[in-house]
């Protein structure tokens, strides 16, 4: 039923107002530029959603998307859409910008900063952040967790091919979040994946490996079950002055091969092949995502 209301509002129309902002070239990038856009009405906005494309891609038009913005309406958040590029460089599938931890990531933050007073939402410069992107999208996102985990409520990694993190920290284990493979994707990119995926799970991590049956190089369902988790656990997560833990024992362990899950206080004490997801809500879009069968209305 969530996820059904979720996509019924891509119809809906909702009006907002939209700032722009960019940071000069740093160490890692050459352009950053950033789109927030705030939804007419707000009061208290209790997180920032940020959208990121794939490689040297400008996710700005993101910010419109109805989809996106119905979402952020709802659930009281800012969007911030990003635009990154590399500087010129002989392997160019190689982004450097996705290093968030020398220079790109403290773009994002201190744009926030910057559009906070001009937006009229002080709160924007210390908000919480969702993060879903697409190929290197994702691979920022990830990059972001494992440098800034106390700024993330829940991200996505999203069929990208290059990261510069192996094993999180514990901090960044503890951020619920998606890992998206395509099975027609590059042999590349999901052995990738699917080894963050697993070195990270044997430390407890809070993740769900998430395989699109027949899908390529694509955002295909991810979207849609990205947003479902970050409606999960927006009310899990954010309250008080610092993002709550989520007690792994509350949520359902999945079984990768078998595509099935049960409650993790039910579960046997294993990491291998499996997968950790925050709700039945959740639970119910992985699974239906992985055995290519329709979301439960």
């Amino acid at each position: 039923m969530i996820l059904a209301l979720l996509l019924a509002a891509v119809a809906q129309t909702t009006s907002g107002a939209t700032f722009d902002h960019t940071v000069p070239p740093g160490a890692n990038f050459d352009k950053a530029e950033f789109r927030l856009w705030i939804p007419s009405g707000s009061d208290r906005l209790q997180a920032v959603l940020v959208l990121v494309p794939g490689s040297n891609g400008d996710g700005r038009p993101m910010a419109a998307e109805p989809f996106w913005q119905d979402f952020a309406a709802r659930h009281r958040l800012a969007i911030v859409a990003c635009r990154f590029t590399d500087k010129p460089h002989d392997q160019s599938f190689i982004e450097d910008y996705v290093n968030v931890s020398h220079g790109s990531g403290q773009a994002l933050l201190d744009t926030l900063t910057a559009l906070a007073p001009a937006s009229g939402h002080a709160e924007l410069a210390a908000a919480p952040l969702l993060l879903w992107g697409m190929s290197a999208g994702g691979q920022f996102n990830y990059e972001f967790v494992a440098w800034k985990p106390e700024r993330v409520i829940a991200f996505v990694v999203n069929k990208g091919g290059i990261y510069y993190t192996a094993l999180a920290s514990k901090a960044a284990r503890d951020v619920p979040g998606l890992l998206f493979i395509g099975e027609k994707d590059l042999d590349s990119r999901i052995t990738m994946i699917s080894g963050l995926a697993a070195l990270n799970r044997r430390g407890g991590a809070l993740w769900a490996l998430t395989e699109e049956p027949g899908v390529g190089h694509a955002v295909a369902r991810s979207r849609d079950l990205g947003a479902l988790l970050f409606a999960e656990v927006l009310p899990l997560r954010v309250g008080g002055t610092s993002l709550k833990a989520i007690d792994p024992k509350s949520g359902y362990i999945a079984d990768l091969k078998a595509h099935t899950f049960q409650r993790a206080s039910e579960a046997p004490a294993q990491t291998e092949r499996t997968a950790w997801l925050p709700t039945l809500a959740v639970a119910k879009g992985w699974q239906a995502v992985v055995t290519n069968a329709p979301f439960e209305q």
